[in-house]
């Protein structure tokens, strides 16, 4: 029912997303978009990129006056950087006198702008991507796969919460859990309550005592000249049972949660609930009895599940986790090809982040959200938020005669 494309390269002039089929009537903001897009360049062991490069965000249609319209809505994120880069990533060609121009900084980590990038990045998309688009230069490849596109995911994400939340009153969350080897043992979930606090801790936890170890973490890994990952954790709560399918693979909704999660750059896991943790365990601690709490609702004794069973959500919170490698980028020189001479060489450096979990948690929580929002649609229907809780009600409400019984 949701489709959704972005379009840009890093260093290009703008990234542009759009997304179509959301319902008329659900109410967004330009500063709604810009406040998510705040929130993606926070985060602890970040580079200096976020401090000069801004999000200049116009909502191009699909909205009117705060509301969204039916129609396909475009965001437009202009790239404040971009006259540094207009040589270089013009769309029109330029004279090739222009691009022996050395418009580095002299710093032999930074190569020139103008240059041919010839030796590809170990962990980054170079090399398969020069020899598959048959490329003599990275530049093409690393532009459009740099993490700098999920700005548009975020943005996109914020419209799929806001759809989610006025429709059903789904609210997410997400947070750090782990970075390198430093893990959280708190083990208490989040709620959309704790975003003000989540976004003043530095590495987004509210886990004091692990957020002093995440800290020093990254601090060792920069001053070793070395990157570090982690595990981050979107919880979704209020999601209605019955979201997904069992009848065919692809639309399950953690077939959907775990493609989403692993489109993100960066990620090499994803779980479910516990996930790995529950492969441990024997069949009878692994599953989440059924019960009837005080008001003689049905509930569970446990969450092993993460809210998802047979492919479709069980009325408890959704809770995904995504593992994020070290970002490819290190300041230490590593071994690679030159693609021009086939001659060993030092791989490629420009400025990076030392760790990236922190956006991360909120490029998952984006991502999470477009695929709440895509079934949420399937599920309920209509072309407007009016028409989609109406017909969620109905649903609901025979849920509830289904589970009432008397005493």
């Amino acid at each position: 029912m949701l489709r959704w494309l972005t379009a840009g390269e890093s260093h290009g002039p703008a990234l542009v997303a759009t997304i179509e089929g959301v319902p008329a009537g659900v109410s967004i903001t330009t500063q709604t978009i810009r406040d998510a897009l705040a929130r993606r360049r926070l985060g602890y062991g970040r580079g200096a990129r976020q401090k000069w490069e801004q999000d200049e965000v116009t909502l191009m249609g699909g909205v009117r006056h705060g509301v969204t319209t039916g129609a396909p809505i475009v965001i437009h994120i202009a790239n404040s950087e971009w006259p540094k880069w207009r040589t270089v990533m013009s769309a029109d060609p330029v004279d090739p006198a222009d691009l022996l121009i050395d418009a580095g900084t002299g710093d032999e980590r930074e190569v020139a702008r103008n240059k041919p990038l010839s030796r590809p990045r170990p962990g980054h998309a170079d090399m398969a991507g020069m020899l598959s688009y048959d490329l003599p230069d990275a530049r093409p490849i690393l532009e459009r796969a740099s993490a700098r596109e999920t700005a548009a995911r975020v943005a996109l994400g914020a419209i799929a919460e806001a759809m989610c939340e006025q429709i059903a009153g789904i609210r997410l969350v997400s947070h750090v859990v782990a970075v390198a080897e430093e893990r959280s043992e708190g083990g208490v979930l989040p709620r959309p309550e704790d975003e003000s606090a989540l976004n003043e801790s530095p590495v987004r936890t509210c886990d004091t005592e692990a957020e002093a170890r995440f800290v020093a973490r990254i601090d060792q890994a920069k001053s070793e000249g070395d990157t570090v990952g982690g595990v981050v954790e979107v919880v979704a709560w209020g999601v209605p049972i019955g979201l997904g399918t069992h009848v065919q693979a692809d639309r399950r909704l953690d077939t959907r949660i775990a493609g989403a999660l692993m489109s993100i750059q960066s990620v090499k896991g994803v779980e479910i609930g516990d996930g790995f943790a529950q492969a441990a365990l024997p069949g009878s601690r692994a599953q989440d009895e059924i019960i009837r709490d005080e008001k003689g609702e049905l509930t569970r004794v446990s969450n092993h599940a993460g809210g998802i069973e047979g492919g479709m959500s069980n009325g408890q919170p959704i809770v995904a986790r995504a593992a994020f490698k070290p970002i490819s980028t290190v300041p230490r020189a590593l071994r690679s090809i030159d693609m021009r001479t086939g001659e060993e060489a030092k791989a490629l450096h420009q400025r990076s982040d030392t760790c990236q979990v922190v956006p991360g948690a909120l490029i998952a929580q984006a991502e999470v959200a477009l695929v709440l929002a895509d079934l949420l649609s399937t599920h309920a229907g209509g072309n407007s938020v009016a028409e989609a809780r109406r017909n969620l009600e109905a649903y609901q409400a025979r849920i509830h005669e289904r589970i009432t019984w008397d005493d």
